[in-house]
């Protein structure tokens, strides 16, 4: 497995590069967000350990650049351990976020999970109502209009799809959705399907996304 490291700091960034590959990985270190990038985009790796403050092009830019070609697994690293953070970097795509300090065991730990996904056969298209979801184009229509969603939108309105009528715990989306387990202080998750209603439910008449108080969330078609 080939892990680019974007890592500002040098000594942070040779202990996670000499970590990894005594772990067993291949791993190259970026010093900065345009070098960091430019790996990203020109050789195949398997997943981007990506500290959000960068010199020259800060972690957000890089993340938003590389959504635009990519779809590796990112992990991001940041000081800033607090709930608008962990937001803003998961749903402009980011696979998984943790904060420094952090034990290297952890790292790995979620390396590994981020890595145990696999593809599976599923299916393409799923309609609800007058919604549309297109998996291989994910692309997202509602009465015959385009609705243009963050990767983390996407993958949690998958999600409520692919199990319509089945009401989903928070921790199980955070699970599903993010493959982390989040503090039960945080909502996340609540200001997440918060910002999908106001694109799939609230210009229309008939809402998809409900709330099962106590429970979860669930997207059925209601009469």
């Amino acid at each position: 497995m080939k892990i680019l490291v974007v890592e500002d700091e040098p000594k942070a960034g040779d202990y996670l590069v000499k970590g990894l590959r005594e772990s067993g990985y291949v791993a190259d270190l970026a010093r900065n967000g345009v070098d960091g990038l430019h790996l990203a985009l020109e050789y195949d790796y398997d997943l981007i350990v990506l500290d959000v403050m960068l010199p020259q092009m800060d972690g957000w830019a890089v993340l938003a650049r590389l959504r635009e070609r990519k779809d590796i697994p990112v992990l991001f690293l940041t000081a800033r351990d607090d709930v608008a953070e962990r937001v803003k970097g998961l749903e402009m795509g980011a696979d998984d976020y943790l904060g420094k300090p952090f034990a290297f065991s952890e790292l790995l730990a979620r390396i590994k999970t981020l890595m145990r996904r696999g593809p599976v056969r599923e299916a393409e298209l799923y309609r609800l109502a007058d919604l549309e979801i297109d998996v291989l184009k994910r692309r997202v229509m509602r009465q015959a209009t385009r609705i243009e969603l963050t990767a983390k939108e996407f993958a949690l309105l998958h999600l409520l799809a692919k199990r319509q009528g089945e009401v989903l715990s928070r921790t199980q989306i955070a699970s599903m959705v993010w493959d982390m387990n989040f503090d039960s202080d945080t909502n996340v998750v609540d200001v997440a399907i918060r910002r999908l209603r106001a694109k799939v439910d609230d210009p229309y008449p008939a809402k998809l996304i409900h709330t099962v108080r106590g429970m979860g969330y669930l997207l059925e078609e209601r009469q």
